[in-house]
């Protein structure tokens, strides 16, 4: 007698949650985002933008925070020192760039530090908001983050500790670098020039002059966590 043949068995696919393709997909765009970073700059420059020229690939810091099943990614930190063979002096502003993506829950930076280098780092009004599997591009020319009212002179080859807050992510520190404007730096933007402005505290006697603080141009943040003084 002929073996009786064995019913043929169909692979079958492992069930997969209809949630994690859309999911999946955003955080793929999130990190191509990232290396999207020259290409948007460049836009911003025009045909003279620094992403034209040749960078060095980690020229920055990097640091990553764990936060609710999934990450914030801080990418290329630095900060915008003087043309070779010259220095920021103290008492002066300077420009920071970084690159930022979230792909945990949605998250805001609040509060930048740098102690023994700076009084205060301005952020954009309101801090910086990172929605989930999003990124936020404060990577220039023109800078969004400025260091002010430096507390040492600054050359390029040195470092700065800084700190930065997040609303729900906590603080991370990172060792900035800071790269001299020269080269495919050039024609990053330096930090404005500060104007000064009153103080909400400046008081007023018999047509006297009130006492009077720089305030740079992109703002502190607003709320109580969100100060702009280390």
């Amino acid at each position: 007698m002929l073996p009786l043949s064995r019913p043929a068995v169909r692979p079958t696919a492992a069930p997969r949650s209809s949630r994690q393709g859309p999911r999946a997909l955003r955080r793929a765009c999130a990190v191509a985002a990232m290396a999207l970073i020259p290409v948007l700059a460049g836009c911003e420059a025009g045909s003279n933008a620094p992403v034209l020229h040749w960078h060095p690939p980690t020229n920055g810091a990097a640091a990553t925070i764990k936060e609710g099943g999934g990450e914030i990614a801080i990418r290329n930190a630095f900060v915008l020192g003087a043309p070779p063979s010259t220095t920021l002096p103290a008492g002066s502003s300077a420009s920071m760039f970084v690159g930022l993506v979230n792909t945990g829950p949605r998250d805001r930076l609040v509060r930048i530090s740098a102690p023994g280098s700076a009084t205060s780092v301005a952020l954009p009004k309101g801090g910086v908001v990172l929605e989930q599997d999003q990124s936020a591009l404060l990577t220039g020319p023109a800078p969004k983050l400025i260091l002010t009212g430096l507390t040492r002179s600054l050359a390029g080859g040195t470092y700065v500790k800084v700190f930065l807050t997040f609303q729900n992510a906590g603080t991370v520190s990172l060792d900035v670098p800071v790269i001299a404007r020269a080269d495919s730096y050039a024609t990053f933007s330096p930090a404005p020039t500060v104007s000064p402005t009153p103080s909400a505290t400046a008081k007023h006697k018999h047509g006297g002059k009130g006492s009077a603080t720089a305030t740079p141009s992109p703002g502190a943040t607003a709320t109580a966590t969100a100060t702009a003084t280390p």
